[in-house]
């Protein structure tokens, strides 16, 4: 009797234990497939690290150097700073839902959810593929502007990465959210361009503030991606510390991130 009760517990035990240990080597192979097909997917691939870098070298070069009425510092430095936040929003906007929302429209998230893998994991590794498109295309953009129009001081580095990864969390859970409510890729690329591209033109790679109308100003102070944009530049450049775009990205990111995680639940 006491034989059956020890094996009996052991073997409850090792049950009871075996899910944990699998977590995180099923959340790594779930990062390294998502790694892997985002690699083949040049489309995305290619918007996300191409374009922020093309555009910033146009606009960059197109007002000069000196400051003006319009640019407190060099124009070009301003916009090399500017559109690191291009990288963000394209990844979270762009990439991550047309990824996700195929993943919906073929079946993968049910199969995923079948293969047994933990509720939290897919969550997790669409935050971590998120990062990781940042953190390769972000540095990228900057290796590219260095000697074309160099880089621009940091004066507060501890503000500029709050601000960065603040603004990479909230974006991504933006990303995971519309890439779980939207049924399928084409929807999720016609409604991430719609949002991206007003985003981009008013709040980090168009006009600067100065000279845009009232009303448009009005809306370019309120739109997430500049938020996520004054709270990087501002204290990238010394312009500013940056504290209100940042306490309103970190709680979009709050935000965001309890929704996407509760509609990531497999």
């Amino acid at each position: 009797m006491r034989t059956t009760v020890l094996e009996t517990t052991a073997e409850e035990t090792t049950t009871e234990e075996s899910p944990r240990r699998r977590h995180p080597s099923a959340t790594r192979r779930l990062l390294t497939t998502e790694l892997r097909l985002l690699t083949r997917d040049s489309l995305t691939l290619t918007f996300v690290l191409a374009f922020p870098i093309i555009s910033m070298l146009i606009i960059g070069g197109v007002f000069g150097t000196e400051p003006d009425d319009a640019f407190p510092v060099n124009p070009s430095h301003w916009y090399v700073a500017s559109y690191f936040t291009v990288v963000i929003g394209a990844t979270g906007l762009i990439m991550l839902p047309v990824h996700i929302a195929s993943y919906r429209e073929r079946g993968v998230l049910r199969r995923f959810a079948a293969s047994g893998f933990p509720r939290w994991s897919f969550a997790l590794a669409e935050l971590a593929l998120g990062l990781t498109a940042i953190a390769v295309a972000g540095p990228l953009l900057l290796a590219v502007a260095a000697p074309v129009y160099g880089l621009p001081e940091v004066h507060d580095p501890i503000r500029v990465v709050a601000g960065i990864v603040a603004g990479s969390v909230a974006f991504i859970s933006i990303g995971v959210l519309l890439g779980t409510l939207l049924p399928s890729s084409r929807a999720a690329q016609a409604v991430g361009l719609m949002l991206f591209f007003p985003s981009f033109l008013l709040g980090v790679g168009g006009p600067p503030p100065a000279v845009m109308s009232d009303a448009m100003r009005e809306v370019s102070e309120r739109l997430p991606l500049a938020l996520a944009t004054d709270a990087i530049r501002e204290p990238w450049l010394g312009i500013g510390n940056g504290t209100g775009p940042l306490l309103a990205v970190i709680a979009i990111a709050v935000v965001a991130c309890a929704l996407a995680a509760r509609r990531t639940v497999l």
